[in-house]
């Protein structure tokens, strides 16, 4: 019986290219992936892997068993959710990555939520940007990756997933309330009327700096960019202490220090989706199922209270992805998924 710790780490070398980043992704050292390697060409009594210099590649053979390996791996998954089915009520631990400014809007009222209905699920939270979401995801440390997706950027689709939308999440600037474009409560704010006034923005090379910067050049200005952070919470702080400009999405917006102000902007595509995300054919485990179903619930409150709200608040709404189709065999709690293969 070949082991299925080893296995994991080849189908990792044959999707990231390097023993160190194998390493990395498990934290532990190369040597100790080179030994189980090795141990599993043991086991198999075939060639894996070619050694050239410092570089190693996998054989054709290697190349069949990783592929064969997201086969056991989806057994034995499926043998998992059988077995949970049988009992009824979802249990256990389920395993939620979540980027930081959905910490406190999204994940914590889904413990809540969680706790409220299925009092033997337990939910595991751990900080993490998309990519890092969608990495502990595909090495089982994750059930479910939040996401998001700025709509003017061309972000790929991460391979491996399947996604739903949960909500649109717009950017909002953040003013004074003595900014000139500030205006009267309500407003939509032009990019262009913040053209010569100096911004706080994340950096760039990340999606938020990137997904301004692309907003403001194609109103035909670059931004006066004085400070760059990524925490929203920060962005926030040297606004009100400096008077500079900062869009953020509205979620990270809805505690304003009293002298600012949020405002919508005209811009309609400068906004982020908010995704949930889970490996392919797991949508159906009743635990993953649970959080997905609660996910939703908590996104169609949000759009209940939006739908009270004014206009100016840009509160956050659940939006079916009209790009998305039914897994096969669709349970009725579980929302729909795309496929990013």
């Amino acid at each position: 019986m070949l082991d299925v710790r080893r296995l994991v780490l080849l189908r990792d070398l044959a999707a990231h290219g390097t023993v160190t980043a194998v390493a990395e992704l498990h934290g532990v050292t190369p040597s100790a992936v080179s030994q189980q390697l090795r141990l599993l060409e043991d086991e198999t009594g075939t060639r894996l892997l070619e050694r050239t210099g410092r570089s190693i590649h996998l054989t054709a053979a290697g190349e069949q068993l990783a592929g064969d390996t997201e086969h056991v791996l989806t057994a034995l998954e499926q043998a998992q959710d059988r077995l949970h089915t049988a009992v009824g009520e979802p249990t256990g631990a389920l395993r939620l990555a979540c980027f930081p400014s959905a910490l406190a809007p999204v994940a914590a009222p889904l413990g809540e939520a969680l706790e409220g209905t299925h009092r033997s699920l337990r939910l595991h939270i751990t900080e993490a940007e998309p990519e890092a979401a969608v990495r502990l995801l595909l090495q089982r440390r994750a059930d479910i990756a939040l996401l998001y997706r700025y709509t003017n950027l061309a972000t790929p689709p991460y391979p491996g997933v399947e996604t739903c939308v949960l909500r649109t999440d717009p950017l909002v600037a953040v003013l004074r309330d003595d900014h000139p474009a500030a205006g009267p409560a309500g407003n939509p704010v032009d990019l262009r009327e913040l053209a010569d006034t100096p911004w706080i923005s994340a950096p760039p090379q990340t999606a938020c700096g990137d997904a301004v910067l692309q907003a403001c050049r194609s109103v035909g200005f670059t931004p006066q960019v004085r400070h760059t952070c990524t925490d929203f919470s920060a962005m926030i702080a040297l606004a009100a202490s400096g008077g500079h400009t900062v869009l953020v999405p509205r979620m990270a917006a809805t505690r304003l220090p009293p002298a600012l102000t949020a405002r919508p902007v005209t811009d309609t595509t400068l906004t982020r989706t908010i995704e949930a995300a889970v490996r392919h054919g797991t949508a159906h485990e009743p635990a993953i199922a649970a959080g997905l179903t609660a996910l939703r619930a908590l996104g169609d409150s949000t759009t209940d209270t939006a739908q009270d709200s004014t206009p100016a608040a840009g509160t956050s709404h659940l939006t079916a992805n009209p790009q998305t189709k039914n897994l096969n065999s669709p349970r009725p709690s579980s929302p729909s998924l795309s496929s990013q293969r």
